[in-house]
């Protein structure tokens, strides 16, 4: 998978409402002791926690879903991106790669 489409099915992983399903697209690109944070969650680790967190995140977003904004740069085992949260919320993420999957990311609000 490049770069993008791992960014991509990340944030696929945030827009899907069904755990099963959100489950399989974290083991497709997400470390299984991958390390989230952002301003609202420090240090989520593993794919439960984050699912559950997403899963409480989802109840205020109504039908808004995220999309990819820009890739504003990649280099060595990093990424560093926008996001878009429908019409009412921006951001930038950074990810951190090991091998082909995301081992940690590392969310701003705008």
């Amino acid at each position: 998978m490049s770069t993008n489409d791992l960014i991509l099915t990340y944030l696929d992983i945030w827009n899907e409402r069904d755990s099963a399903a959100r489950e399989a697209l974290m083991t497709s690109v997400l470390t299984d002791d991958s390390l989230y944070s952002d301003p609202d969650y420090a240090g989520l680790r593993g794919h439960a926690e984050l699912s559950k967190a997403i899963g409480k995140a989802q109840q205020s977003f109504g039908d808004l879903r995220f999309t990819l904004g820009t890739v504003i740069g990649t280099h060595h085992d990093r990424a560093l991106f926008t996001w878009r949260l429908g019409t009412v919320a921006t951001g930038y993420d950074v990810v951190e790669f090991t091998g082909d999957r995301i081992s940690g990311i590392i969310g701003f609000f705008a």
